[in-house]
């Protein structure tokens, strides 16, 4: 599973370092016109070609699409509480901990490095993703993945809170960003395979689906968040006070979600575990069974 998820990361994170740099030459070279024009150019080409991929039908037996079958999707994430920690630690790492917003301001005045420095910025976070899922075969045989995403979003506060310190050194800074990217790709394989296996399979569309929607609107808020610190201490104390309060936040989602530190894969074993409550033994999930048909079918 996590295999799959990992080369699914790595295709796009091959073109998330390809087009920030290709955009910022092209902004510096022969302009923001030029740039948007080409942007444009290339969506018609990708809306073309789906034009071109055969419709896939839905399964026999899956459920028709509705208000009801939200609300057992809701309703399924609210009781796996394991499910509810990966999305709220993510929330936590974007909304605090994605300074995407400020780096045209600080390429311009804080780097000094123009339109290609801000081209650099945006590339950074997705070489270190690139090189992180390239090198994540190890992933997958973490026991316990948990651990494994409160670690990699640590390492992701800790880079960003550094990125914002080491802005006498543009190459440094670009190596925090470098670093942070890989930790967000080590979390986000983790977290996915931890979705994927937790959730039985006629609700895994609907929980994917969810993931989806967490990891896409986290960064927007983000967004949100550093542009308005900015806009009344500047940007590096919003790139700073955003990794810092990441890691507080980290704090409290650990303590508020202790079933994520607790949670198990035994590898080639099909057995996932997940604490109940404290005292009593942890219980194998839904995802034992997936594991073990992988293991049966290997």
């Amino acid at each position: 599973m996590s295999e799959a998820i990992a080369l699914n990361w790595l295709s796009g994170q091959t073109v998330s370092v390809a087009g920030p740099v290709a955009a910022g030459l092209l902004i510096a070279i022969s302009g923001l016109a030029s740039a948007f024009a080409f942007d444009v150019v290339t969506f018609l080409a990708s809306l073309v070609a789906l034009m071109f991929i055969a419709p896939i039908p839905p399964h026999p037996g899956a459920a028709r699409p509705g208000l009801r079958s939200i609300v057992e999707g809701l309703r399924f994430a609210r009781a796996r509480r394991v499910v509810m920690a990966t999305f709220a630690i993510d929330l936590d790492a974007m909304i605090f901990g994605m300074p995407a917003a400020l780096f045209p301001q600080l390429a311009l005045t804080v780097f000094n490095t123009g339109a290609a420095g801000y081209g650099l910025l945006n590339a950074a976070p997705a070489v270190g993703a690139f090189v992180g899922a390239a090198f994540s075969g190890w992933v997958g045989r973490l026991r316990k993945p948990g651990r494994g995403v409160i670690v990699a979003v640590a390492g992701w506060g800790v880079a960003i809170a550094a990125f914002g310190l080491l802005t006498a050194s543009f190459p440094l800074a670009l190596l925090c960003l470098a670093f942070a990217g890989g930790a967000d790709v080590v979390s986000g394989l983790l977290r996915a395979s931890i979705v994927q296996l937790a959730t039985p399979d006629h609700l895994r569309g609907r929980l994917s689906s969810m993931h989806s929607l967490v990891v896409t609107s986290g960064p927007r808020l983000g967004d949100a968040e550093a542009a308005a610190v900015a806009a009344v201490a500047g940007p590096q104390f919003s790139v700073v006070s955003g990794g810092v309060l990441c890691l507080i936040g980290l704090i409290f989602v650990v303590r508020l979600f202790p079933e994520l530190a607790g949670y198990e894969h035994v590898a080639g074993g099909g057995h996932d575990v997940e604490p109940t409550e404290p005292g009593e033994p942890a219980e194998p999930s839904v995802g034992a069974a997936v594991s073990r048909e992988a293991a049966s079918a290997r």
